[in-house]
């Protein structure tokens, strides 16, 4: 099982690739971090079999890059809800990913 921490600092990489993808695919042909590809599909895969609200929160955080504030006032409801909804994503994780 990995530490919270961890799976953090897993998950701001995992966004910071998103956010950059233009510019890694850019750049597959010259260099390719095989090492980041493997962990954003290791995490990826388990998000697969994940509750429905889990796994919209890591795909919007964290795919679409889109903060807790943001989504909190999208969606309507407090940040600390949205916050909690992260937390119990974090846990998923942390059971899930290998």
């Amino acid at each position: 099982m990995l530490p919270m921490r961890q799976i953090r600092e897993d998950l701001k990489e995992i966004r910071h690739y998103y956010t950059m993808k233009k510019t890694f695919d850019m750049l597959d042909d010259t260099l390719r971090p095989v090492a980041l590809l493997n962990k954003v599909q290791r995490y990826n895969s388990a998000m697969q079999n994940a509750p429905a609200k889990i796994y919209i929160i890591y795909a919007i955080l964290y795919l679409q890059n889109t903060t807790q504030a943001v989504l909190a006032d999208e969606w309507g409801y407090s940040r600390e809800y949205i916050k909690l909804l992260n937390q119990k994503l974090c846990e998923y994780l942390q059971k899930t990913v290998i």
